[in-house]
């Protein structure tokens, strides 16, 4: 797994917080650096502009709720904003006609004669935190220093009318002119073609963008623009690159999701921390379960990317104080599938976007967003599932006060008699909390070594296989067997191995 291949998965879900089709920032990076050959761009500040492409909207995820109250929907606030050159009049008219958006017609003409009273002094504020929070996470990922220096220079422009205010010109890197082009002309050429992203880079040229730049750009549009059916392969793009094939290790990989996951959780007031905290407990509960050492560690990166796709929920929905509307739950259930969509590439995270997409679903098929049921939901999942219920039952939000742990284990239970949650990933849950989950065989009585036993020849394991793995006799192995048989009513691997499968004892992502 390396460090640009997470970035630009965790890239696909800042396009969803843009309102922008996935792939979008991929595709400005693309442009950018396409044209940053045309100019003379540096191997090293092709390397840089990378990682200003994919990180550079990062920090409009920490702001969000901020951006909300001043414009209401945070996703649709951005989206208009890329029509629009924000910069004198034409900036006044933008945030002034998105002042109190979806409030009451006395709160909006309040909202907007405030932005019009403080010249917008919010809004700065706003770009300033943006810009100071993700050089943050540039450091967290340990990026080279004129990768944090860009990303703190993204608000800039050409003219010197952005933030900081006065910088401009050849003062900014030139890795961020060429993507401040790039992401804007992106959007243009996807909406109005070729002709489209031209104009738009003409008609702010001396502007917003660095004049050279648009001259370069509009000579070559046609070479530099990919097709926008074709989804891009990252793989194959960085793999003549060796400054972008920057391995993780398996500790940098959690440093990496972990950061990932604090910077998902700024999306609300009220979610700092969830993520972890869903992670370790889920991890705790698999390790009482016995599960392998892999399927734990699995578990827990899961537990850090499982709300990865509320990106693309307004924060005016995820904080809101009221009762949802039927299209406001629905884009909540949709989160889930923007879970799966975004981890789905690379491969290295396919799988752990599946396992992540799982933790709403529930035992009785009344959750999100496949609506599974029973041993469709696998053991993996289940252990999500209470992990996040019992984390989040203990956070405040919008519409309600945090429970005591002592109120949230009784919820979990209440979830369990009701069939939603599965009883035995539940109680490893509450153990794992502190809250004295109760101790009870497998299902059908099996024992936790004969689970294990279960577990291998289902998998194919012959009886000699096994007692390799468990360090036991064959003997022995033959009598758990026999004892699993009796106790399942089962006649044949096969039919043990549908008893574990039906009992969430086997992840079918394994089978």
């Amino acid at each position: 797994m390396s460090l640009p291949e997470l970035l630009a998965a965790f890239s696909l879900a800042t396009d969803l917080g843009l309102g922008q089709p996935m792939e979008h920032l991929l595709r400005s990076w693309l442009i950018a650096s396409r044209l940053g050959e045309h100019v003379g761009l540096s191997r090293q500040q092709q390397e840089s502009l990378f990682y200003i492409a994919m990180l550079s909207w990062v920090g409009c995820v920490a702001d969000a709720p901020e951006v909300a109250a001043l414009f209401g929907d945070d996703v649709a606030f951005r989206a208009d904003g890329y029509s629009v050159d924000l910069a004198g009049r034409s900036a006044v008219r933008f945030f002034a006609g998105h002042a109190g958006s979806g409030a009451p017609p006395s709160r909006r003409i309040v909202a907007t004669a405030s932005m019009i009273a403080t010249g917008g002094r919010n809004v700065v504020r706003g770009m300033q935190s943006h810009c100071m929070t993700v050089s943050t996470m540039a450091q967290q990922l340990e990026l080279a220093e004129p990768v944090g220096a860009g990303l703190q220079q993204f608000f800039t422009r050409w003219d010197g009318r952005g933030v900081p205010h006065g910088l401009g010109g050849n003062d900014i890197a030139l890795p961020v002119r060429l993507f401040h082009l790039a992401d804007v002309v992106e959007v243009h050429h996807r909406l109005g073609g070729v002709d489209g992203a031209v104009e738009v880079a003409g008609s702010r040229s001396g502007k917003q963008f660095d004049p050279a730049v648009v001259d370069a750009f509009c000579a070559i549009a046609r070479d530099v623009l990919p097709d926008i059916e074709t989804p891009i392969e990252l793989s194959e793009l960085v793999k003549d690159d060796p400054a972008l094939r920057r391995v993780l290790t398996e500790s940098e990989l959690d440093g990496a999701l972990e950061s990932v996951a604090d910077f998902t959780d700024l999306r609300s007031l009220y979610r700092a921390g969830h993520s972890r905290g869903v992670a370790e407990l889920a991890a705790a509960a698999a390790t009482a379960l016995r599960l392998p050492t892999d399927r734990v560690r699995e578990i827990r990166r899961a537990g850090m990317l499982h709300d990865i796709g509320l990106h693309g929920l307004p924060a005016t929905v995820l904080d809101k104080p009221g009762r949802l509307t039927a299209n406001e739950w629905e884009r909540v259930r949709l989160s889930a599938y923007c879970t799966e969509r975004v981890l789905a590439r690379p491969p290295a995270l396919a799988r752990i976007g599946a396992v992540a997409a799982l933790a709403h679903e529930r035992m009785d098929g009344s959750g999100y967003h496949r609506g599974l049921s029973g041993s469709a939901i696998p053991i993996a999942g289940r252990i999500l599932a209470a992990a996040c219920v019992f984390r989040a039952a203990t956070e405040e939000r919008a519409h309600r006060r945090g429970r005591s742990s002592k109120d949230a284990i009784a919820l979990v239970r209440a979830e369990v008699r009701a069939g939603r949650l599965d009883a035995d990933a539940a109680d490893a849950v509450l153990s794992a909390a502190g809250g004295g989950g109760k101790r009870r065989a497998g299902p059908a009585g099996l024992t936790p070594r004969e689970i294990e036993v279960l577990q291998l020849i289902a998998h194919g394991s012959s009886a000699v296989d096994v007692a390799s793995k468990l360090g036991i006799a064959k003997k022995t192995v033959g009598t758990h067997i026999e004892r699993i048989y009796t106790k399942t009513g089962a006649s044949s691997r096969s039919t043990a191995t549908l008893f574990a499968l039906r009992n969430g004892l086997l992840d079918p992502l394994d089978l």
